[in-house]
């Protein structure tokens, strides 16, 4: 941690361990805890802050409940890095003929620097006539077509993904970006709606022209919440379900 003076900010009226924790969390999301580092031990807290170390125990256990950290036994606690391809499992059945859950793999169909359409260059942040990446991508589990994906991604930053070949890139694209660009995602907003497939959706998911799909808009951010690529990914709506908890 960077912080020098040991006093904790925030309103003195809130219990020590939520200011704590509201301390941790900025110091997370400001980038200066990355993804998979080890998080400092509560009794460093306790020292560093001059609290009681259950004070400490307690904050890191707001964290852990918000998904911020996680633990592992026998190593300490870690800040989480995102599961994102996870969260297509929220939305669709992504089965083999046995019936058994499978990660879908990844085919680049096109990839191409292009001028970004107006809507995607507002949601990245970038001004009118922004090139950016342009990628087609399909989902397939056993050959079979699953989701069909239109990916940007603004092409300085990116540039270095170009010279990957398509057929190295794998199933999961944020851990490519990491690697060969050093763009690190770490959070994502998602939004859900229903649409008729087009004639070019209706040919990738092999399915008739008109059939309805579930689209999901992504905006997947950096460090700091800077938006680092748009994607929207089309799936069938036979293959569609939705569950959630209300307490």
């Amino acid at each position: 941690m960077s912080r020098h003076d040991p006093e904790l900010a925030g309103d003195r009226r809130l219990p020590l361990y939520q200011r704590l924790a509201d301390e941790l969390r900025r110091e997370i999301n400001a980038g200066r805890w990355k993804p998979g580092e080890r998080a400092p031990s509560e009794t460093w807290l306790a020292e560093h802050f001059e609290i009681a170390p259950g004070t400490a125990r307690q904050a890191i256990a707001m964290l852990v409940d918000e998904g911020l950290l996680e633990r592992f036994r026998g190593k300490g606690t870690f800040v989480r890095r995102p599961r994102f391809d996870h969260s297509l499992f929220r939305f669709f059945r992504f089965r083999d003929r046995s019936g058994e859950n499978r990660m879908p793999e990844g085919r680049i169909l096109h990839r191409e620097v292009a001028p970004m359409p107006d809507h995607v260059a507002e949601a990245l942040g970038l001004g009118a006539d922004a090139l950016g990446i342009a990628m087609s991508r399909l989902r397939l589990i056993g050959g079979e077509p699953v989701l069909a994906e239109e990916i940007w991604l603004p092409a300085g930053p990116f540039a270095d993904f170009l010279e990957i070949p398509v057929g190295e890139v794998g199933p999961l694209l944020y851990p490519v970006y990491e690697s060969a660009c050093g763009q690190l995602v770490v959070s994502a907003d998602e939004a859900l709606r229903a649409e008729a497939a087009g004639p070019e959706t209706a040919r990738l998911l092999q399915i008739d022209a008109g059939a309805p799909v579930i689209v999901i808009d992504r905006l997947a951010r950096g460090i700091g919440g800077a938006p680092l690529e748009w994607r929207r990914s089309r799936g069938r709506a036979d293959q569609f379900h939705y569950t959630t908890e209300i307490r």
